[in-house]
């Protein structure tokens, strides 16, 4: 949790924003998916978001769908995930790292032991796609309980009183979704969310970092321009790995490119 509140403390110090990639673990292969992350905070990711494969994946596209498919074919397991992630933070000590999951995946070794296991490997956050505000309590006291942060969504459409409770009981930062619907990056993220971010600063929330939809370096800026303390991008990603990972030197060499871009168009 601290390591989100250290970073965005400096960034807010060099003037910049953040640039968050996603990927899926084991994607196209554990060995390969480690190649990637390590690609990805060369570039100058500020954090990671990372998905854990999940055989039913209520929110995410085609792209990040096949993305679990090909780490399926390669054997990637839940333990190979935690395995990974520990050798994630060995090597990157610093770099906050969130997982972004179902909840069945939580539920199969048991909510607490799950987010016991977080934290033994370095998990800075756990994000719940398909468990709301209103059912996260079990999710939400056992990561505390571990020093994890629970984020919370915050759709386009939030009342005030879910930005009220997004506020209340999240930590490390908020995810805020460009527009409804999967994640993909050939739906344009929907602007302007002004009016949301202003109500989550007013509430204290934890800084909202914008996702869904984040595809070009001026779409970053346009989340930064709404007073979002960062942007998230998956799908784009993905598809860069999907398109390449046979050729690996290629994607890694493209995957430099596109984060190194996005994050370029951080700096104010």
């Amino acid at each position: 949790m601290e390591r989100y509140q250290q970073l965005f403390a400096e960034l807010k110090e060099r003037k910049e924003g953040a640039f968050v990639p996603f990927v899926t673990l084991g994607d196209p292969t554990p060995a390969l998916s480690l190649e990637i992350i390590n690609t990805l905070i060369d570039a100058g990711a500020d954090a990671l978001e990372l998905g854990i494969p999940f055989s039913d994946p209520l929110a995410d596209g085609p792209t990040i769908q096949d993305a679990t498919l090909r780490a399926f074919a390669a054997g990637v397991t839940p333990t190979v995930c935690f395995e990974m992630l520990a050798e994630i933070r060995k090597k990157h000590p610093h770099i906050p790292i969130g997982l972004l999951m179902y909840a069945n995946l939580v539920f199969h070794n048991g909510i607490d032991e799950f987010y016991q296991r977080c934290a033994e490997v370095g998990v800075d956050s756990v994000l719940v796609a398909d468990v709301p505000l209103e059912e996260s309590t079990p999710f939400r006291q056992a990561a505390l309980r571990h020093g994890i942060a629970p984020i919370f969504i915050c759709p386009p459409n939030a009342d005030d009183a879910l930005l009220q409770g997004i506020s209340e009981q999240g930590r490390g930062y908020t995810y805020l979704l460009s527009r409804a619907g999967v994640t993909g990056a050939e739906t344009r993220a929907q602007l302007p969310l002004h009016h949301l971010v202003a109500r989550l600063g007013e509430l204290s929330a934890p800084p909202a970092l914008q996702g869904f939809g984040i595809s070009e370096p001026s779409q970053v800026k346009e989340a930064l321009d709404a007073g979002a303390a960062g942007a998230i991008s998956g799908s784009a990603i993905v598809k860069i790995i999907e398109t390449n990972h046979h050729h690996p030197d290629v994607m890694l060499k493209k995957l430099h490119d596109f984060v190194s871009g996005m994050k370029a168009a951080t700096r104010r």
